[in-house]
């Protein structure tokens, strides 16, 4: 079982910055070595944004914050990070964190999900 805590959620102007953090505990398998994070807003579907291979520097972007949002992990403290820049109102939405057994965007290979964080872009 892999239990995951995200932080770092708030308000903020478009064209401002945000940092999410997304600390792992309980054991790491095969079925979690993968951590991604995933958003979604009010009447939309679940949104793959960015994923990350743990131990590597291996990712992926959805093409909507790619060139924006970077995705970044500390190993000692099986915490990842995303890192938003430039972020605009249609960001806004509920992110997740979560941990999965493949390298995709698409939340059905995803096994352990967080509560979730809201973020909130004003114009």
């Amino acid at each position: 079982q892999v239990q995951l805590e995200e932080s770092g959620g708030g308000s903020v102007q478009a064209g401002g910055s945000l940092r999410l953090s997304c600390e792992a505990s309980g054991e790491i398998t095969d079925s979690s070595k993968y951590r991604g994070w995933f958003r979604q807003a009010p009447g939309k579907e679940r949104e793959g944004i960015a994923v990350i291979y743990t131990g590597t520097i291996t990712a992926m972007y959805a093409g909507s914050v790619k060139g924006r949002f970077t995705i970044s992990q500390d190993n000692a403290s099986n915490t990842v990070y995303l890192q938003m820049n430039s972020l605009k109102p249609e960001d806004t939405a509920v992110y997740y964190c979560a941990a999965g057994r493949a390298l995709s965007l698409r939340p059905t290979w995803y096994t352990y999900w967080g509560q979730g964080t809201q973020v909130t872009v004003s114009s």
